[in-house]
């Protein structure tokens, strides 16, 4: 499945979702944010998809907002609708869909593109990759959950100076500094990234939820709300398919056959 801005493939309980503006280093327009969206709840809903991998195409993983229409008389949509329609709803699906979401940084993320890679689950990056908060470079702010998500990720003294100061951080720097998971050379990139996805697509998918679903409220949860949750989730999760297969495989010495469920 496939339009003009994103294209989508599922193979093997793999979704591979690629931004499909090769000619714009892949910046958002309304189309393409909209399709993204429909794209993640495709995958949302979809009981075979296991594992979501978000990539682009061309050059560049993502250069944020496509400039032109916010600056074009027609087609501007308005900073709030942008905002409200476009970016919050997608960092929300990313968070919420309780599959495993990696970004496959091809090339540079930039602006939303940067926040939106760093919001998935599991970020990994070509050598030649890299990550610019550009905000700041035409007097705006950061969107798409970067002001929640980079102080996290490295501290907040980092994310401060990157983002007041725009610098390209190369993905070795945002290796070292706890950005991205793995750099991975560029004559391998695709394969790895393969290798990972199927991975995840074999783990026990009802685990990996529940466990996101923890990360999620450990950004707001104390102690005892955190401990409380895991209590909770555990028990759900002892509950499933998968947790009586992998004990089983444990104790029969074979490689565990995880059915997500």
């Amino acid at each position: 499945m496939s339009n003009a801005s994103i294209e989508i493939k599922i193979e093997k309980n793999i979704a591979w979702i690629a931004l499909n503006r090769p000619d714009v280093f892949n910046s958002f327009n309304r189309e393409m944010a909209l399709s993204l969206q429909s794209a993640l709840d495709n995958c949302a809903n979809d009981a075979n998809v296991r594992a979501i991998v978000i990539t682009g195409n061309g050059k560049a993983f993502c250069a944020g907002q496509d400039l032109k229409e916010v600056t074009s008389p027609e087609l501007n949509p308005g900073f709030r609708k942008i905002l409200e329609e476009h970016y919050n709803p997608i960092i929300q699906k990313i968070r919420t869909i309780e599959k495993p979401i990696l970004a496959a940084v091809n090339g540079v993320a930039a602006g939303a593109g940067a926040n939106i890679a760093l919001a998935c689950d599991i970020v990994v990056a070509t050598e030649n990759a890299s990550f610019i908060q550009a905000f700041s470079k035409i007097g705006l702010i950061p969107d798409s959950a970067g002001t929640f998500f980079l102080p996290r990720l490295i501290g907040f003294q980092k994310a401060s100076a990157i983002m007041m100061l725009g610098d390209k951080i190369t993905a070795l720097e945002a290796f070292n500094m706890g950005m991205i998971y793995k750099i991975i050379a560029p004559g391998i990139f695709e394969e790895e990234v393969h290798n990972l996805a199927v991975s995840l697509a074999q783990m026990p998918t009802k685990a990996l939820g529940l466990t996101k679903r923890l990360l999620n409220q450990s950004m707001t949860n104390n102690l005892e709300q955190q401990l409380a949750l895991e209590s909770d989730l555990q028990i759900e999760a002892s509950s499933s398919y998968d947790y009586n297969e992998g004990v089983t495989a444990f104790v029969e010495k074979r490689a565990p056959i995880f059915k997500g469920n």
